[in-house]
């Protein structure tokens, strides 16, 4: 008797759902890119307590007619790919058929979808079709999915907390009206609105929406091709950085994925300009041929394979640090004024129409001033100027200053001239010139020309050596010393005389010139690397790591006065970095006050409203 039956189509529907439909989000994004390749201009989802209840998603796309709105529920059913020829070249984000009918069977769907003619009203109840009717014709889809998982109760019982499935559903939103920003979105949660994008095409107002003005002045435009792929995007100054790679965001194609090589190499770019354990927030868009990618590794379609992955890391590499090492970094404090304590007030532009384009500004009615800052940023692309225009408003409504060339407030000489006046506490040394004051940490400064020596130096085979007046003898254990003799090379082509000396001992009688401070400490320092890098030993991590140690041990310390003299050494050394912003641990280097918010703090001037 066989025991081999075909399932039944509900089951596997069931099966299929456990890759397809792993929580609340799974469902947004599966419905949302329906719409996306829908043709729809205006997408908004909707959802009751995080879309545990309910998740409503409304398109003004091409809609389906009465035959394809049932068969949509079909398994494999599909209008995206006709045969296996178009798997090799995908412009859809959907394709493999399985999310509407993997949805359908673990909840209750409502759909209403028209082409502009008479609309189709279709209701199912765990997969099985209970209602099929007619319905308006308003062009477009409203598909509705209620009471997720209340067939499959183990499911339902794992569920996460509305706060992680609300955090999950925007977090895949924001990503989504990054990689198109051509599309008006809307996310609401019982009622209150978290995110809306214009459809405006601009990827920068759209990192506005999601972070805030702040970060958005400070975002940097990358681009750059090779033969095989077209990078373009922004990156964040290295000021600006988070505690999670999640804000690093990755675009192929306009599709969302995951690839933790591009993410190594995007935080690598930055390596010396932040703290390692932060990240950058970047938004870089991939274009590329569809046959060299493969998308059809995963249900959820994220995570894909690209061919001639090396030229495309390389490419990311490149671009990034081109940009981030040709602008002036300094961070700029900003001096915003004391916040008056208003409960309610209403922002209205007037300037002159015929000079401005203006967009009603993007606040709320109603602003807390405890909590919001008291001048809101705007901006518009001016069509007579072929430019972006920024503009801030006060509570009064008037245009207080404007920036053409928005959100890049860099000046192109890399690290300004200026001069140092004196120095506070025997830490900090004040500078100036025509644009304002400069504030620079004397032990961070003295770090990063200190770091950049030594690794040009550690590079260069022909480095003199020193012989020492008292050799260092430095005993070992068994393990270590078996270690350390294995790779006594490498101290050897730095140009130390090491030898072993005795049972697990050695004794170095030269060390390389460029040497100095406390010689023993720092040669045992440098032992302590070599030993705790025996596997998959990197010659370049290596030096990186010892020219941050002696960096560090080398430089003038905090509370130790120096002349003025040493101030000007310092400031000219510093100037000669090929990255003078940050010591190599990422601490800033060097802030910035400008002229302008100095005399706010003094009350020296106001705001002057441009005529």
């Amino acid at each position: 008797m066989s025991v081999i039956k075909v399932m039944d189509e509900l089951l596997a529907n069931k099966i299929a759902a456990g890759e397809v439909v792993e929580r609340c989000a799974s469902v947004v994004k599966e419905l949302v890119e329906n719409s996306i390749d829908a043709g729809s201009s205006e997408i908004k989802v909707e959802l009751i307590d995080a879309g545990t209840k309910e998740i409503k998603v409304i398109d003004n796309g091409k809609g389906m007619d009465e035959d394809d709105a049932v068969l949509a529920f079909s398994r494999h059913a599909t209008s995206k790919i006709d045969d296996e020829e178009d798997l090799f070249r995908l412009t859809t984000l959907g394709f493999r058929g399985e999310a509407l009918a993997s949805i359908a069977s673990v909840s209750k769907v409502d759909l209403k979808t028209s082409t502009g003619e008479l609309g189709t009203h279709v209701v199912l109840n765990g997969g099985k079709i209970v209602t099929h009717e007619k319905g308006d014709a308003r062009k477009g889809t409203i598909i509705t999915v209620s009471e997720l998982f209340y067939n499959t109760p183990a499911r339902l019982k794992h569920m996460k907390s509305l706060y992680s499935e609300l955090a999950s559903i925007t977090d895949y939103m924001n990503k989504l009206s990054l990689s198109k920003p051509d599309i008006r979105f809307s996310l609401s949660n019982n009622g209150n609105v978290i995110l809306q994008t214009d459809g405006s095409d601009n990827t920068l107002k759209a990192i506005k929406s999601i972070y805030g003005s702040d970060v958005a002045r400070k975002m940097l435009e990358i681009h750059g091709e090779n033969a095989d792929y077209e990078i373009h995007g922004y990156i964040s100054s290295p000021e600006v950085h988070r505690s999670s790679r999640n804000n690093m965001i990755t675009l192929v194609n306009g599709r969302i994925v995951r690839n933790t090589d591009i993410n190594r190499v995007i935080n690598d770019s930055y390596h010396s300009y932040k703290p390692d354990n932060r990240y950058p927030v970047t938004v870089i868009h991939i274009t590329v041929d569809p046959s060299v990618i493969d998308v059809n590794i995963h249900p959820t379609k994220m995570d894909i394979k690209f061919s001639k992955m090396d030229t495309l890391l390389e490419l990311i590499k490149e671009n990034i640090f081109k940009v981030i090492s040709t602008k002036n970094l300094i961070p700029e404090v900003v001096i915003r004024e004391p916040k008056p304590k208003y409960e309610e007030m209403t922002l209205n532009l007037t300037r002159d129409e015929s000079d401005i384009k203006q967009p009603e500004p993007n606040v709320s009615e109603k602003v807390d001033f405890e909590e919001k800052e008291l001048i809101v940023n705007n901006f518009y692309f001016d069509d007579d100027k072929d430019e972006t225009v920024t503009y801030e408003v006060d509570t009064t409504g008037d245009v207080v200053m404007e920036n053409v060339e928005a959100y890049n407030q860099y000046d192109e000489d890399c690290m300004p001239e200026m001069y140092p006046v004196g120095l506070v506490h025997g830490t900090y040394i004040i500078c100036q010139n025509e644009k304002g004051m400069y504030i620079i940490d004397q032990h961070a400064a003295k770090e990063r020309c200190n770091y950049e020596l030594f690794k040009k130096q550690m590079g260069n085979p022909n480095v003199a050596s020193t012989p020492m007046l008292f050799p260092v003898t430095i005993e070992l254990s068994n393990t270590e010393f078996m270690i350390l003799k294995e790779n006594m090379h490498i101290l050897r082509d730095l140009k130390f005389n090491i030898e072993e000396f005795g049972i697990n001992s050695v004794i170095i009688k030269e060390h390389p010139a460029w040497l100095n401070g406390d010689i023993e400490e720092t040669i045992r320092k440098i032992i302590e690397i070599v030993i705790a890098t025996e596997k998959n030993f990197d010659i370049e991590k290596f030096n990186e790591k010892v020219a941050t140690m002696m960096s560090c041990k080398q430089a003038i310390k905090a509370n130790m006065n120096i002349t003025m003299e040493e101030m000007e050494a310092l400031v000219s050394d510093l100037r000669k970095c090929k990255n003078p912003y940050n010591c190599p641990h990422g601490r800033p280097t060097t802030i910035f006050y400008s002229n302008y918010d100095m005399e706010k703090l003094f009350k020296r001037s106001g705001f002057d409203t441009i005529k």
